[in-house]
């Protein structure tokens, strides 16, 4: 609650001594030539409260007033959100070297190697790739966000939604292998421009990871998609995960598991010119710090805006304190002429 006009609870200062002056101030008087019939009918005689009653409902009704003509009021505040949101479709490789684990240069034997896989120091692509997207995921609450996974062809895992629990469950059932091993990078992009060209959204983006070099022949080829992005004002941001350095675990000989180097091979240039045909840009992710710092870069330059006014919807409160100072000064006259009534 608060007051509208504050300064009239000044007025609180001319009562108060008001209802000094009426404590102090002398009864009315008669001149008499003695006091003794006087001091024997009255010897033993309290002054009471019961007299000063009209006195004092007359006072917390003034009171009342007062702090009616300051006009206590109480707001409602109300928070309106509205946000300009992305649109963004994740297309995500799920071809079988997505099983691959980046080894860095500080593991140098086969001991440290087992011991950070066990340890879970060292993920595989798509398990790290997961983590970062969810956190990405996580950190746009205001963005309609969609997932295609691809390997030969692209399939639609989740069309693009605010129900980012529904997203995180199709995000963690994605397995690199299920729907092949080749890789078709122009498919994604045309299904993901496909779902994005209508929407409405101030800005509409697709972000690719790959660990592979396209090796499928598709009706249109990865630079056709991207032009076909810029069209319809769909920016790319391209993401090739791996290094060099880089094994799988395959079983060996007699059922037993063994790592196998694996080779280096996603496309650097062919993703600089998707992403540069569509005005978006071109990441080399070679471990999950690499991929970590990516997703954090493009959360920062797609960021959503969001405006919050506010509102406050005010109640009047003065009403019931006029109501109540209106009772009180009838009750002061009433009594003071009825109950309380003073002959001198």
């Amino acid at each position: 609650m608060e007051l509208r006009y504050p300064w009239f609870l000044l007025l609180y200062l001319p009562m108060i001594l008001l209802v000094i002056y009426n404590l102090k101030r002398r009864e009315p008087s008669l001149s008499v030539p003695s006091l003794k019939p006087f001091l024997s009918a009255s010897k033993g005689a309290k002054i009471g409260l019961l007299p000063r009653i009209p006195f004092i409902l007359f006072c917390i009704s003034l009171a009342l007033f007062i702090f009616a003509l300051a006009r206590p009021q109480k707001g409602v505040e109300e928070i309106i959100n509205r946000t300009e949101g992305i649109d963004i479709m994740i297309a995500m490789d799920l071809s079988g070297s997505m099983q691959a684990i980046d080894v860095p240069e500080r593991i140098q034997t086969e001991g440290e190697l087992r011991s950070a896989i066990e340890s879970k120091v060292l993920k595989t692509r798509i398990d790290t790739a997961k983590e970062e997207i969810a956190k990405f995921i996580e950190g746009r609450p205001n963005d309609r966000i969609g997932l295609i996974a691809f390997a030969p062809l692209p399939y639609v895992a989740c069309p693009p939604t605010l129900d980012h629990n529904w997203l995180y469950a199709h995000l963690d059932r994605l397995q690199p292998g299920v729907i092949g091993d080749s890789t078709g990078i122009a498919g994604p992009l045309a299904s993901a421009v496909n779902r994005l060209k209508d929407s409405e959204a101030k800005r509409k983006i697709i972000v690719l990871f790959t660990d592979g070099r396209n090796n499928v022949n598709a009706k249109i080829t990865p630079v056709q998609a991207a032009k076909l992005a810029k069209q319809f004002k769909v920016t790319i941001y391209t993401v090739g995960i791996g290094t060099p350095n880089a094994i799988i675990k395959q079983r060996g000989f007699m059922g037993g598991e063994q790592y196998i180097p694996l080779a280096h091979e996603f496309d650097e240039k062919l993703l600089k010119d998707i992403a540069e045909i569509s005005g978006g840009k071109y990441y080399a992710a070679k471990d999950a710090e690499g991929l970590e710092k990516t997703m954090k870069e493009i959360d920062k330059l797609e960021k959503t805006s969001m405006e919050q006014p506010i509102f406050v919807d005010y109640k009047d409160l003065a009403f019931p304190f006029i109501k109540a100072g209106i009772i009180l000064l009838i009750l002061s006259f009433v009594s003071g002429s009825t109950l309380f009534l003073r002959i001198p």
